[in-house]
């Protein structure tokens, strides 16, 4: 087996793992205790040395992962890499059970992010999250992960003979069109707190320790590499735990360099990023702040550490569509599995600017790995990412990047194999240099 293929099923591999923000962290967690990273807890004191390998998370959602510097931290300053681990999916509502015609249980649900919604119809759907738990101290609650690894729950279409019009295109009510069936109803079925009881069943604990939860759908087929030539990855989630995965496989095999090597896996950039573990938050500010008060510095060299910092924003990029190649700019058309996409936008929505873009672009003539740019079409808005919202809060020179991939935000998306090994690669060039 090539070594990109393999990489890339290790990439699907994690993603079939991490079917929540939680349980990716969780697995980028063992990663790093397995490459003898230490966990560090936000309310402890940190004793950090020269050449240490930590992690510390927050809301079990957010991880920043580094490798302390050799050089004092206000001389050369971080390298950091930024993705997010969340993606856009269905959350359970609280008292969610909805009996229909005395036939039929669906769950109460609510949309997170911004989903392809039609492509979450008609496919088997299970159910992960966070549960939370009673304990003796009531202000830190038990917690405890859950993923119900079958396929439980569908939301069916119309037939096309009750709705003939479906293919001239239909606007989905998100409270009505898109609740997802979980059981039929009989007599023997207990009606009160039924997704509670399945939970406490799953967990092997007692209904009455559950206080509350953070549930949501995925779709329970794993992903795989596909084509003709085996070019592609068909998978859900590839925005962006694929740049996750990319950039905690780098920093896992790093070595101490002058300046401090940091990951950074952010919550929430979904919905905008406004949370405690988001990118616009001072998570990250104040984790950079403790490591160089932790070696030492003070506020001095903290900000003497920022100026000789840069951060690549690792987020997927929008590869030309083979049916629809109007939509892009008639001269930055990035293509799958020619090299990591360099995003570009003239009122900021990207942080790129020619000096930022001119160290990415040596990072990878460096690595030997193609690059390519991409810039939206005039008259089109395009989206953002935690680029600029991070800048608002720390003014580190920035980059935002991602692999050009095709169907974002849709159930199912699909990239290239060769890409991911070569953003991967530029990430190893970075925490070298």
């Amino acid at each position: 087996m090539n070594t990109e293929i393999k990489f890339a099923k290790e990439l699907i591999d994690f993603i079939y793992e991490s079917p929540t923000a939680f349980h990716a962290v969780k697995n980028v967690k063992n990663i790093l205790l397995n490459s003898n990273f230490k966990e560090l807890k936000e309310n402890e004191k940190w004793n950090l040395k020269k050449e240490g390998k930590y992690f510390v998370t927050k809301n079990d959602s957010a991880l920043i992962a580094f490798i302390v510097g050799t050089d004092e931290i206000g001389n050369s300053g971080f390298k950091l890499i930024g993705a997010h681990t969340d993606s856009p999916s269905f959350r359970i509502k609280p008292s969610p059970e909805i009996i229909v015609e005395k036939t039929y249980m669906k769950l109460n649900t609510e949309v997170y992010g911004g989903p392809i919604l039609n492509t979450w119809m008609d496919r088997p759907l299970a159910l992960a999250g966070r549960v939370t738990l009673k304990s003796e101290n009531i202000l830190n609650p038990n917690t405890k992960l859950i993923n119900i690894n079958k396929p439980i729950m569908i939301i069916p279409n119309l037939a096309i003979h009750m709705n003939r019009k479906v293919n001239e295109g239909v606007e989905l009510n998100k409270q009505k069109d898109l609740l997802p069936l979980l059981s039929m109803v009989n007599e023997k079925l207990e009606k009160e707190n039924y997704l509670l009881n399945i939970i406490a069943k799953e967990l092997e604990i007692n209904p009455e320790e559950i206080i509350d939860f953070d549930l949501f759908l995925y779709e329970y087929e794993k992903g795989c590499i596909m084509g003709v030539n085996n070019e592609f990855i068909s998978s859900p989630r590839l925005d962006d735990l694929a740049m996750v995965h990319a950039g905690i496989e780098a920093i896992k095999v790093a070595k101490p360099t002058k300046a401090t090597n940091v990951m950074v896996c952010f919550d929430n950039e979904e919905v905008g990023s406004t949370t405690k573990q988001g990118a616009n938050s001072d998570m990250l500010a104040n984790i950079l702040e403790r490591i160089t008060i932790a070696l030492g510095g003070n506020r001095e060299d903290f900000f003497r550490a920022l100026s000789n910092s840069y951060i690549i924003s690792a987020d997927n990029a929008h590869a030309i569509h083979p049916n629809m190649p109007e939509k892009h700019d008639p001269t930055n058309k990035p293509v799958i599995n020619k090299g990591p996409v360099i995003k570009i936008n003239a009122n900021q929505s990207y942080t790129t600017d020619s000096n930022s873009s001119a160290v990415y672009e040596m990072l990878c003539k460096n690595a030997g790995v193609p690059y390519q740019k991409f810039v939206n079409r005039s008259d089109v808005r395009g989206g953002s990412t935690i680029g600029p919202i991070s800048s608002t809060h720390l003014n580190i020179r920035s980059i935002d990047i991602g692999n050009p991939q095709l169907a974002m935000h849709s159930i199912r998306e699909l990239s290239g194999v060769l890409d991911h090994t070569y953003v991967k690669k530029s990430f190893d060039e970075f925490y070298k240099i």
